[in-house]
This record gives C-alpha cells, structure tokens and sequence, in this order.
C-alpha cells in the first residue's frame, strides 16, 4: 500500500533535514518529494532496494520512527546509498528523529521523460508526525503485482475480495501501471509521432526528387554517354558517373542539414530525454541513412544511362 504509485500525478512535497548537517537559523532545506508506504511497496512495484532492508510490519505497529529514502537522496547528502543508511532525517525542527533504514532506487515520479526526483518514503502509521499523534494514513492506494493485471477476470477477483471485507466499500481508480506510463508518454509520443511522420515525407519527397533529376540529367545527356560508351567506356563507369554526381548533391544537402539540426535541435531538447541534442551517433546514423537513400535513388536512373544504345543515342542527336 502507499499514498501514491509512479506517475499518477500525486504532488507532496516537504523539506527534509538531516541530523549530521548544520542549518542556519531560518534556513530550510530544498524540498523534497515524500509518500507514506508499507511494507512490501517497493518490491511489489519492481524497484529495488539498492541499500539497506525494507520496511517491517512490526515497526508499522509499534510506530517506529523509520523511513527510506531514494538512492539520489543519499548521494546527494552522503555520497552513497550505503553511507545514508542508519542515519537520521526529519520534516521540522520540531519532529522527532527518524532513521533511514534502507534506500530505494530512483523513481520517474513524473514520467520516464523526467528525471527522477529525490524524496522520502515514511511508513504509513507514526508515532508523530506534523501535528498528528498518532499519525495513521487511511487514505491509500492497494498495489498487486500479477501476471493478470489489466484483466477483467482479475479485475472481478480484487473487488469479490475487498467486498468480502466491506460490501458497502467502494473501488474506484483500477489501472495498471502501463496506463499512467502511456499517459505520462501521451504528449512525447504523439508530438514524435508527428514529427516521424513529417520527416518520412521530407525523406520520400528528398528521393523523388533526386531520383528525377538525376533521370532529367541522364536524359538531358544522352549524346554524351554515347559517346562515351562508343569510345569503349564500361556500363559500370556510366552508373557511377551518375551516382557520384548525385551523392556530390546529396553530400551538400546533408551537410546543410546537420548545420540546421544543430541550430533547431536545441528548440526540442524537452523532447529529449537522456540524450543530447547534438548527440554524435544519432547525427552519423541519420547521415549514412540520408546517404545511402541517396544513393539508392540515383543507382536506378544511373543504371537505366548504362543501358543506352550509343548508335541509338548518336542518331536521336
């Protein structure tokens, strides 16, 4: 159980102080995500625990004063995850101490397209908190982890199971995790989508085009390539005085493309996520494949120059 899952647009944020460093009177610390877990949270979302131990049932009964914290927490406070372990955090200087007993890796709270934010997960029944005493959190969000999930034969099992409990207790807001996953995806996916497609028919448009004016070049010079196969020059020779001619153009144009890109590319660096906007393979990758296309295109009317009669091509001149 937690008050929250990733990615389900749930926002609490508090400053967390710790016991080993110093503050100055009336600072406060950067605020800091937190959610109430319990135990079995963590493991049953598929997030490790990187140092340390889990919450137990029985520190959620006697309302020990524990917590965990994520992995960049704990760099940033001490360096290591295992270094943050057995210390000691809390909300306000009027709370009481609460030991870190084990860190969490980093979570994408917001969405695999931002970076994961550092935060706090306390349990969900305290001895002390704020200005509650006890504090238990009856508000909560149930987690299952199944090979079924997302079904309706499961979906009927969970609520036979709660109403089994409570017959008068409503179940609302039944999702997977992929459906907040393709949620926080929605906006990325769509625009990139677009985007795709955009490119493609720059892509078929860029071909066409060099395919006709590398076949208006050929037929433009039909004399010469018959004069110059009638003076002994190879197929092949033909065909690759085209291509070259037409990977010289091409050349160009990618050239002038990679300067844009890296003009414009910074406009859509929100759209990126751990990857550079001047990132040097996605740059040499969408060269060679421009390139190649290129080629191919300019290969068929080059190919077709190859086969031209030189008595036939002398005669029509």
């Amino acid at each position: 159980m937690g008050t929250s899952v990733p990615m389900d647009g749930s926002l609490s944020l508090n400053p967390i102080f710790a016991q080993d460093r110093s503050y100055r009177e009336g600072e406060l610390p950067p605020m800091r995500r937190f959610k109430f877990v319990s135990p079995g949270y963590f493991p049953t979302l598929g997030i490790p625990i990187v140092a340390g131990r889990d919450l137990t049932w029985t520190e959620i009964y006697q309302q020990r004063p524990v917590a965990l914290i994520s992995e960049n927490l704990a760099h940033e406070y001490w360096g290591d995850p295992k270094g943050a372990v057995g210390r000691r955090i809390r909300m306000a200087p009027t709370e009481d101490w609460t030991e870190i007993v084990g860190v969490v890796a980093n979570v994408h709270e917001d969405g695999v397209t931002q970076e994961a934010p550092s935060g706090v997960s306390w349990p969900i029944a305290m001895r002390h908190f704020w200005n509650e005493a006890p504090m238990v959190r009856r508000s909560l969000r149930f987690v299952i982890r199944s090979p079924r999930a997302g079904t309706a034969s499961f979906l009927k099992e969970v609520r036979q199971a709660v109403w089994s409990v409570d017959a008068n207790l409503p179940i609302a807001d039944i999702y997977s995790l992929d459906y907040y996953y393709q949620k926080s995806m929605a906006r990325t996916s769509f625009t990139l989508v677009m985007l795709g497609l955009a490119g493609a028919m720059a892509l078929l448009l860029g071909a066409v085009g060099l395919y006709g004016v590398v076949a208006y070049s050929v037929s433009q010079r039909k004399r010469e390539i018959g004069v110059r196969m009638a003076l002994g020059a190879r197929q092949q020779e033909i065909t690759g005085m085209f291509v070259r001619h037409a990977l010289l153009l091409s050349g160009a144009g990618v050239a002038c493309g990679l300067g844009a890109a890296l003009a414009l590319m910074r406009l859509m660096s929100s759209l990126l996520f751990r990857v550079s906007p001047t990132d040097p393979p996605t740059y040499c990758a969408v060269s060679a494949g421009l390139v190649a296309i290129a080629a191919l295109a300019s290969y068929l009317p080059s190919r077709h120059a190859a086969r031209v009669d030189p008595v036939e091509a002398l005669r029509t001149e």
